[in-house]
């Protein structure tokens, strides 16, 4: 298996760690900082170094049962196994998509909190994302006031909590489960969840700011509807 830290600790940009195998071109390592993507959330890019000063660029990752797989440029010949190198982030990358996922994780409290609207489906990249939700109608003064409404929490600079809880402890939690339908795996024995301190509570996989107020300022690009009760917000994450 893979010993994760981007599930505890989302600011390390880096970890010493061994090759345990490889496929082609990808690279199972022992230790990785790397996310391997889900719940809308790209997995992150960055580099593998040893100390002879060889570099591997990573354009990917992704889980396969406990294991994470490394996916290398095309072309590169991969570490051999067994090689003791650095798993290394594109850092900034992987910080902004951190402030996105933590701004929509803002979008998605506020809208719940102050209209019951559920989520039917998201997506990112950095600095950017959308959400859908379960709106009948959706209309520019409705937007303009989510908008604000979201900066004001923003502003607020709430704590962004992260636990681990037992299964039956995290579904006795009302509205945990935000999107229309329950995506996390049957059997699951430990739910993660993600707490904007004052505002929003839900099981979640990614990564995220430690703050609302390193967010930014969050500003709604633009709206549209995907069927009768199901309209999409788009927004872009930008510097205060």
């Amino acid at each position: 298996m893979t010993e994760s830290l981007a599930y505890r600790d989302a600011y390390a940009r880096s970890i010493p760690a061994r090759v345990l195998g490889t496929d082609g071109s990808a690279v199972h390592l022992d230790r990785t900082v790397f996310y391997p993507g889900g719940g809308g959330q790209p997995s992150d890019t960055g580099w593998l170094r040893a100390d002879s000063g060889a570099a591997w660029r990573v354009i990917g990752a992704r889980k396969a049962g406990e294991e994470v797989w490394h996916q290398l440029e095309d072309g590169s010949e991969p570490p051999a196994a067994g090689s003791e190198l650095t798993a290394e982030l594109d850092w900034e990358r992987r910080h902004a998509l951190m402030r996105t996922h933590s701004a929509l994780h803002v979008l998605c409290g506020v809208i719940f909190r102050d209209w019951g609207a559920s989520v039917t489906g998201g997506n990112m990249e950095p600095l950017a994302g959308r959400m859908d939700f379960e709106f009948e109608t959706m209309h520019a003064d409705l937007v303009a006031e989510i908008e604000r409404r979201v900066n004001v929490e923003v502003a607020a600079d709430r704590e962004i909590r992260v636990n681990v809880l037992p299964r039956d402890e995290a579904f006795a939690i009302p509205d945990l489960i935000r999107t229309k339908i329950n995506l996390l795996p049957a059997g699951i024995e430990e739910v993660r969840t993600i707490e904007i301190v004052g505002l929003d509570l839900q099981a979640d996989g990614g990564t995220h700011v430690a703050h609302t107020g390193e967010i930014g300022r969050i500003r709604v690009t633009g709206y549209e509807s995907k069927g009768r009760i199901n309209k999409r917000i788009r927004i872009a994450v930008e510097d205060r």
